[in-house]
């Protein structure tokens, strides 16, 4: 079983930046992927970014490309996001995720379990 931990969330104006990390224990972080979730209000869960175990493969949904950064310490059983000229439609919860493999997924059925979330709010 894997429990993770996100931080790292909050307030931030348009054009700002934030950067999330989650903290893994409970399974050997380095044999699987990782990623990235969030869910805005009433609408559903979608993918952010991934990255695989070694750190070599990183994919990301089309509206973050060129604004986040996915990227892990297998030393530290972390891995974070980087989120540079946020907009207000960033706003959501966002989902630490561990994969159920070694490759990098873009679907949340790619992932086995995520944690409870860090929040993200971004003003106009």
């Amino acid at each position: 079983q894997v429990q993770l931990v996100e931080s790292g969330g909050g307030l931030v104006q348009a054009g700002g930046s934030l950067r999330l990390s989650c903290a893994a224990s409970g399974r050997t972080f380095s044999n699987y992927a990782m990623g990235w979730l969030h869910q805005a209000p009433r609408k559903e869960r979608e993918f952010v970014a991934t990255i695989s175990r070694a750190g070599d493969t990183t994919y990301y949904a089309d509206p973050v490309k060129g604004r986040f950064t996915i990227s892990r310490d297998n030393a530290k059983n972390t891995v974070f996001l980087q989120m540079n000229s946020l907009k207000p439609e960033d706003t959501a919860t966002y989902y630490c995720a561990v994969g159920k493999g070694p490759g990098a997924g873009r679907a949340l059925t790619d992932f086995a379990a995520w944690g409870q979330g860090t929040q993200v709010t971004v003003s106009s």
